[in-house]
């Protein structure tokens, strides 16, 4: 079973309010998502999108080709920094958060990460650019407890 992700994240400011967008397509099944932040920064979104996107799938061992326009999380996982980060306990890494959280996600399924151009008229790519930005005009949205102003240290409570 191949599941292909796209996901998209942003921040109006950055700081400032923000969310993520996500689109889960596999045959005929597709699925959008979308979540705002009061206060979040625009890494944070697009490393959640990718998150929640992993958390939604449901059937371990599939094949999940994550498409994003962040080249922040594909050169992290990509180029090996997420290995880097973990092996020194995550010190001094920004989001640790979110990469302890995303973690264990890549060992249940066979993950592969795309690259893909921002705003250059990829159509799953625009439609969660829209769900993000929407998102981040959410009313009453949630708070981001993970997020500090220094974004190095973060609320370890919510960790899976």
């Amino acid at each position: 079973m191949l599941i292909n992700v796209f996901t998209d994240g942003s921040s109006r400011g950055n700081p400032g309010p923000g969310g993520f967008g996500v689109i889960l397509k596999s045959g005929k099944h597709y699925k959008e998502i979308s979540h705002g932040y009061k206060l979040t920064t625009n890494n944070r979104m697009e490393l959640l999108a990718v998150i929640v996107a992993l958390e939604t799938v449901k059937k371990p061992g599939c094949e999940v080709v994550v498409h994003t326009d962040s080249s922040y999380v594909v050169k992290a996982i990509n180029e090996g920094w997420l290995m880097k980060w973990r092996a020194r306990n995550f010190a001094k890494t920004k989001n640790p958060d979110l990469w302890m959280r995303l973690l264990p996600l890549l060992s249940r399924f066979r993950v592969k990460f795309v690259w893909i151009k921002g705003h250059a008229g990829h159509p799953e790519n625009e439609r969660c650019d829209k769900l993000a930005v929407e998102a981040s005009f959410t009313p009453n949205p949630d708070e981001d407890t993970g997020y500090s102003p220094d974004s190095s240290t973060t609320d370890q409570t919510l960790l899976p």
